[in-house]
């Protein structure tokens, strides 16, 4: 079980150049982990796409239908004062958008591995490094590695 950021769930929905590694990410555990909002975040960035000409009107229609699939399957980090809270108190520790700021929350919040926190999967550089500076492992793994050249 792993925390999905809506960065990472784009590339399953939309094929895109990091499309092959969240893929294999998402074949070798399935059970997804997601904020309320990664729904709103994922169509904002497909209809996005659409507009700027990336899509045309029947792959956007694959991508929605896509994330309808996989957001069936994915256990959902409700929001609550808790996931609020902890957002704001995030907020002044690390240099995140409001948006960034809940998903984090809702990886902090939602449910743990048993043994520990939940794998955390993101393509954002910015949240990247919140969610390693508040304990969790980053994955794709090379994304980090990409950074670190950069």
């Amino acid at each position: 079980m792993r925390f999905w950021d809506s960065s990472a769930v784009v590339p399953l929905l939309v094929e895109q150049g990091e499309t092959s590694t969240v893929r294999a990410l998402y074949n070798a555990d399935p059970m997804m982990v997601a904020w309320w909002g990664t729904v709103v975040e994922c169509v904002s960035a497909v209809t996005r796409l659409r507009r700027m000409g990336a899509l045309d009107a029947g792959g956007a229609a694959q991508a929605r239908a896509r994330l309808d699939a996989i957001g069936a399957t994915w256990i959902q980090v409700e929001p609550s004062e808790k996931v609020r809270s902890s957002a704001c108190t995030l907020l002044t520790r690390n240099v995140l958008t409001s948006g960034d700021a809940f998903q984090l929350a809702a990886a902090l919040n939602g449910p743990s591995a048993g043994d520990g926190r939940i794998e955390f999967v993101c393509l954002d550089r910015r949240l990247r490094q919140g969610a390693e500076a508040e304990g969790f492992t980053v994955l794709p793994a090379q994304a980090a590695e990409q950074e670190r050249r950069k």
